[in-house]
């Protein structure tokens, strides 16, 4: 008898081994077909699976050759975010004065809005759900700040209202970040004081006759900004082609193009320029509207990277009488929500604002570059070689980030075995359910099986993550894209084959 079942295991195991090899063989054949189709020879493709129970590699092309990761990179931020400082960090945002009103109400000084990197001072809806969705308006923090200090019987300000983004050094852009990014939301500059996302949401719609101009409404918005409306609304049925247009470091945007009537519109998200002044002006005209009088103007308060020295970075401890007034306060969620939001939706400005810190918790001072270091330092606790990658910012954005398929294999090999690996790869979309991978995989093996990360800029297309093959297995995989000339839908269908099989045949 145990003889027999000696036999049985054997022939099992010899059983599941073809299986396993004819999975394999079936998986390259797919792969060698999808990528000598479509993308054509141009395309440069890097892709590595591995086994996470028995760490074996099952298929491995160009892996230690290094592509540009667009929003894959983004991995690398979270995992060392999550392991470093942990899910359970809140952000604190305050409005301060030197004292508290006196018994008339006045505040002989300045009033501030100090930001401490909230990324999350917006009407979006926290959890995240399956995408993403702001029920409440852009400003109604500002709102709930006026509020507060209404309540705190706060009737005159000497002084002037300043939005205080000195939490971390004014580092707005990160290296490699194209001028042409930097006016729409995923190229926002980078503040610790950052209302609604830094970015202005703009809709778009038809006059009420051909001939007449378009409608604009951008929220928040204050006078600073010069708006110059040149789109014209045209017959029905013709074309929508409208074009925007803000220099970077400008306050000026222009707006041309035709809307034909009827139509249902266009809605934009573009980056503001100085997103602790714009906080700053919403707060006085808040305060004005409840009657509050302020003396002063709307400023901001600024940390220049050359004003940094070594007091700066170690402060010595402020003395409890030198404390300021708060005045008014609110709480973020925990860390954890708004590293699904940098997963799930791809949000750049939240990942830059993660890195940084990472720079100010670890190194005291929350630059790019700061931020950096400590990331490559948790890097190679988790296995990776420097020559793997080149890291440059947060998100992705930069053109001179690089990394190899098997340095992301090594990161999600690593985050699988800590103990924050669950909420890890709950941060990640999950295919055919929500985030970026919302619309991908429906009604196919994969839904539901697949948690990755997605990645796409020009010519660039990635994704990487885990799935549950339908075996059971679980695997870590990443599939890069570089140097290819078809639209995005394209290329992602041409990841989707490759993820498919990987499904069906491991």
């Amino acid at each position: 008898m145990k003889r027999l079942i000696a036999l049985c295991l054997l022939l099992a195991t010899s059983l599941a081994a073809a299986r396993q090899r004819r999975g394999e063989k079936a998986f390259a054949k797919e792969v060698a077909t999808v990528t000598a189709q479509g993308l054509g020879t141009r395309a440069y493709w890097g892709i590595e699976v591995l086994s996470l129970a028995d760490k074996k590699i099952l298929f491995s092309l160009n892996q230690d050759k290094l592509f540009t990761p667009a929003s894959n990179l983004k991995l690398f931020t979270t995992a060392a975010a999550l392991a470093l400082i942990g899910p359970d960090y809140r952000f604190v945002t305050t409005v301060e004065a030197a004292a508290p009103p006196d018994k008339d109400g006045r505040i002989a000084g300045d009033l501030t809005l100090v930001g401490r990197g909230d990324p999350n001072l917006s009407g979006r809806q926290l959890p995240f759900a399956t995408h993403t969705e702001r029920p409440q308006p852009p400003a109604w923090i500002i709102e709930d700040f006026a509020d507060q200090l209404a309540r705190a019987s706060v009737k005159q300000i000497d002084g002037d209202i300043a939005g205080d983004d000195t939490f971390y050094p004014f580092d707005r852009f990160a290296d490699g970040w194209a001028q042409d990014d930097l006016q729409w939301y995923y190229g926002a500059p980078v503040s610790a004081l950052a209302l609604n996302d830094s970015m202005m949401l703009t809709s778009i719609l038809p006059g009420s006759s051909v001939g007449a101009p378009a409608l604009l409404k951008l929220e928040p918005f204050t006078d600073d900004y010069q708006v110059e409306n040149h789109i014209v609304t045209t017959a029905a049925g013709t074309p929508r082609d409208i074009s925007i247009r803000r220099e970077p470091g400008g306050l000026r945007i222009a707006f041309w193009g035709a809307i034909p009537l009827g139509d249902g519109g266009q809605t934009e998200e573009l980056a503001v320029e100085d997103p602790a002044l714009l906080a700053a002006e919403l707060l006085k005209s808040a305060l004005e509207k409840r009657g509050i009088t302020v003396r002063g103007h709307a400023t901001a308060h600024h940390l220049q990277l050359w004003e940094v020295t070594t007091a700066q970075i170690t402060p010595a401890p402020a003395s409890p009488s030198l404390a300021p007034a708060v005045l008014a306060t609110h709480d973020s969620l925990p860390f954890y929500e708004d590293l699904r939001i940098i997963n799930k939706v791809s949000q750049n400005l939240h990942a830059e604002l993660a890195l940084r810190l990472l720079g100010k918790l670890r190194k005291n001072l929350g630059t790019t570059d700061l931020g950096l270091q400590v990331e490559t330092e948790f890097l190679t606790q988790a296995g990776l070689e420097p020559a793997e990658y080149a890291l440059h910012d947060g998100s992705g954005l930069s053109r001179q980030d690089a990394v190899t398929p098997a340095a992301m294999i090594k990161l999600l090999q690593y985050a699988g075995a800590q103990p924050w690996d669950a909420k890890f790869e709950n941060t990640l979309p999950v295919a055919a359910t929500d985030g970026s991978l919302l619309d991908r995989f429906k009604n196919s093996e994969a839904a539901g099986r697949v948690r990755a990360k997605t990645g796409g800029m020009d010519h660039v297309n990635a994704l990487s993550g885990y799935a549950t093959a339908h075996s059971g297995r679980k695997l870590a995989f990443a599939i890069f894209i570089n140097n290819h000339t078809l639209p995005d839908t394209d290329a992602l269908k041409a990841i989707d084959r490759i993820v498919l099989a990987m499904v069906e045949d491991f």
